[in-house]
């Protein structure tokens, strides 16, 4: 049973999904064992406990220096001794510890197709202003492994999704959401929790089923 960790910072849908799909069925073998959020407002929370799931906040708010709170989310990841960590719309930078102490076992979600509007300042709505400032045709979301860089570690899976006429980024962001983001998470986790995902330097192969 693949043990899976859940980031999140706002209302969780990508959590949700994840978590309708272990419970359907659609996922198998894994098991979300612990919510961490830096937000304690976030309806994530409230989504992770109505499904049973320990819920923790590590907020950076509550601790004297940012070491500090590095240090409390590296041990709060550590003590549900996750097998994968999944970013779902986690805005905070993962500090190198944390990444360095899960190599090749953290992905996440980011809303468009990297190499493309990614790296320092593109998250949340802004990618999708920025995806409608240049003009692209087709947009969608990238599940990655996460290394010490920005937005710069191995793809796993991508999904392209239109951009159409009058489109603005919060409508932008929602067809983003529900035709690419809600998809490839549960899909990544599953793919991880098969053993068929094998990480070659900064590329990814997926095995065919057994």
């Amino acid at each position: 049973m693949l043990r899976v960790a859940v980031c999140v910072s706002g209302g969780g849908t990508n959590l949700q999904h994840i978590l309708d799909r272990i419970a359907d069925g659609t996922v198998k073998n894994a098991q979300v064992v612990r919510v961490i959020c830096n937000n304690p407002g976030a309806y994530a929370l409230e989504r992770a406990k109505k499904a049973g799931v320990e819920a923790v906040c590590v907020s950076p708010k509550s601790f004297a220096s940012r070491d500090d709170f590095n240090k409390a989310l590296l041990a709060g990841l550590k003590a549900c001794s996750p097998d994968l960590v999944v970013l779902a719309g986690f805005l905070v930078a993962i500090p190198e510890e944390v990444i360095l102490a899960f190599p090749n076992r953290i992905i996440n979600i980011h809303p468009s197709l990297i190499p493309s509007f990614c790296g320092k300042g593109y998250y949340g709505l802004h990618v999708h202003e920025k995806v409608l400032e240049r003009g692209v045709k087709v947009t969608g979301a990238t599940v990655h492994f996460v290394d010490t860089g920005l937005d710069s570690g191995p793809i796993l899976l991508q999904k392209a999704v239109e951009v159409k006429e009058g489109d603005t980024p919060e409508v932008l962001q929602k067809r983003v959401m529900e035709q690419a983001e809600w998809i490839l998470l549960p899909e990544a986790i599953s793919l991880i929790a098969q053993g068929r995902v094998v990480v070659e330097g900064r590329k990814t192969r997926i095995l065919p089923e057994a």
